[in-house]
C-alpha cells in the first residue's frame, strides 16, 4: 500500500515545480521589454502585458489564499480591475491598472504566501484541495496567460525581444500521409486525472466510425498549394460565414504572411523570414482550416476523432494520457513549453507517435476540429461557471493538442481549448481527416 505521506510530498513537489516554472516564464515574458511596452496595448485583441501580470497574481490570491487558506484579501479593491468578464480586452488600457513595479511586487507577495499555504497543505478535505487541484489549476492558469502574453509578443511591432533555439532539423518526412483509426468504442475524457479541468470530465464511452487522419499537421508547403490554386478566391470551398469573413477582411493568406516576389515571407517575433515549407502551417482561423480541408477533398476531424487518434491504444483497448502512453512529456516527445519559438518540422518527435502511427498530436500547433465546444454527458461546472460553461455552444470551435507555446502542465490528451472561428493570432494549425469507406 502506498504511504499517504509520500503521495502528499510528491504532490507538493509537483505543485511547487509547476508554480515555479510558470512564474519563471512570466518573469521572462515581462522583463524582456521596457515599461512602455508593458503598459501599451499592442492589439485590441489582447490585454497590455501588465494587465496579465497582475491578473495572474489576483487569481492566485483569490483561489490559493482566500478560497483554500481562508486569508483576508490583500488588495480587494483591485478585484474588479482584473476580472476578465467585467472588462473586455479592448477596454483594459483605460483602467487604473497597477504600474509594472507594483504589479510585480503584488504578484511576488501573493506567491510567497501561496508557497507557505502549499507547504502546509494536506490535499484532502474538499474537492478544491484534493490531490492539490487548486494549485494545479493556478499553475495551468498562469501558463495559459503566459501563452497569451507570447501571442502579444508576436503581435507587437519592433525589434525581437525573445530568443530561443530552433528545433532540431529532421529529414523530410516520407512516411504515410494518413493513418487508419479503427471504428468502435473508446473512453473519451477523464475522471481520474487529478488536475484535469471541468470540461475534460467525466470519462465516458464514445462510438467512432472508422476514419483516416493525417499523419502530421498540414504544412506550409501544402497550404501554399491551396493559395496558389486560388483557394481564397473560390467561394465553393468556404462556408457562407467564412466566405463573408475573408472577403470583409481581405484575407488572402495566414496571418503574418506576405508575398515578396516569388516567395512567401512571414513575421515571427520581430524577425522577417522565408516561410519554411516543412513546418506545420500556423496562424490560420477555423474558416481557413475548413476551406483547405474541403479543397483537399477531406474534412476537419471531429473532436472525438482527434482524441481517439491521440489516446487510443488498440493493444490494450485503453485510452492513455498522451499519444505515447502515460509518462509525462519530455523534449523527445513533443515541442512544448516555449522551448522553441516555432513549430518543429512535420514528422518530428517519433518518440511521441501514437500507437496508430500519428505524429505531433501534442505540441507544435493547436489543431482546429470541426466540433463546437459543448459539455460532456454528466458535466458539472467546477470551481466556477466562467471557466467553461459560459462558452458552451455553437459560437466556439474546439482546438486540441497544444502548441509550442503551451506548457506540459496545461496540455494532455484530454485537454480542450476553444476559440471563435475567426481567431488567427493564436498558435493554431490543423490536420485533416476523411471517413473510411466501409
Amino acid at each position: 500500500m502506498t504511504d499517504p505521506a509520500l503521495d502528499a510530498e510528491a504532490l507538493r513537489e509537483r505543485a511547487v515545480a509547476s508554480l515555479i516554472t510558470a512564474r519563471d516564464r512570466t518573469t521572462l515574458l515581462t522583463s524582456c521589454v521596457d515599461e512602455p511596452e508593458l503598459t501599451a496595448q499592442h492589439s485590441p485583441l489582447m490585454s497590455p502585458l501588465v494587465w496579465d501580470l497582475a491578473h495572474i497574481g489576483n487569481q492566485e490570491e483569490q483561489w490559493l489564499l482566500r478560497a483554500v487558506a481562508g486569508h483576508e484579501a490583500i488588495r480587494p479593491e483591485i478585484d474588479g480591475l482584473y476580472d476578465a468578464f467585467e472588462h473586455p480586452r479592448a477596454e483594459r488600457p483605460s483602467l487604473p491598472l497597477l504600474p509594472p513595479d507594483e504589479a510585480r511586487r503584488y504578484a511576488a507577495d501573493v506567491r510567497g504566501r501561496a508557497l507557505d499555504v502549499l507547504e502546509a497543505a494536506a490535499f484532502d478535505g474538499t474537492r478544491l484541495t484534493e490531490a492539490g487541484f487548486a494549485f494545479g489549476m493556478i499553475a495551468q492558469h498562469e501558463q495559459q496567460h503566459d501563452e497569451t502574453m507570447l501571442i502579444t509578443h508576436q503581435l507587437r511591432r519592433g525589434p525581437r525581444a525573445l530568443t530561443a533555439p530552433d528545433p532540431e532539423p529532421v529529414p523530410l518526412f516520407t512516411g504515410p500521409s494518413e493513418v487508419l483509426v479503427p471504428g468502435g468504442p473508446f473512453t473519451m475524457g477523464t475522471s481520474d486525472e487529478p488536475w484535469a479541468l471541468d470540461n475534460e470530465r467525466p470519462a465516458h464511452r464514445r462510438e467512432v466510425a472508422p476514419f483516416r487522419i493525417d499523419t502530421t499537421p498540414v504544412t506550409n508547403a501544402t497550404y501554399q498549394a491551396f493559395i496558389a490554386d486560388g483557394g481564397y478566391d473560390e467561394p465553393r470551398w468556404w462556408t457562407a460565414e467564412g466566405w463573408a469573413h475573408v472577403r470583409r477582411n481581405a484575407i488572402t493568406a495566414p496571418l503574418f504572411w506576405r508575398r515578396d516576389g516569388g516567395q512567401w515571407l512571414r513575421r515571427r517575433f520581430g524577425v522577417t523570414e522565408a516561410v519554411p515549407p516543412d513546418e506545420p502551417v500556423l496562424h490560420v482561423c477555423w474558416y481557413e482550416a475548413d476551406a483547405y480541408a474541403r479543397w483537399a477533398g477531406r474534412r476537419l476531424p471531429t473532436e472525438t476523432e482527434w482524441e481517439k487518434a491521440a489516446r487510443y491504444d488498440p493493444a490494450g483497448d485503453r485510452s492513455a494520457r498522451y499519444p505515447w502512453g502515460d509518462a509525462e512529456p519530455t523534449p523527445e516527445h513533443a515541442n512544448l513549453g516555449q522551448r522553441h519559438l516555432r513549430p518543429a518540422p512535420a514528422g518530428s518527435y517519433p518518440a511521441g507517435e501514437s500507437p496508430l502511427g500519428v505524429r505531433q498530436l501534442i505540441g507544435d500547433v493547436w489543431e482546429w476540429t470541426s466540433s463546437d465546444f459543448l459539455p460532456y454527458p454528466g458535466f458539472r461546472a467546477f470551481p466556477y461557471k466562467e471557466y467553461s460553461e459560459v462558452f458552451f455552444g455553437p459560437g466556439h470551435k474546439v482546438l486540441r493538442g497544444g502548441s509550442f507555446a503551451v506548457d506540459a502542465v496545461a496540455c494532455r490528451g484530454t485537454f480542450r481549448n476553444w476559440d471563435l472561428p475567426v481567431r488567427r493570432q493564436i498558435f493554431s494549425g490543423f490536420r485533416t481527416a476523411r471517413s473510411e469507406e466501409i
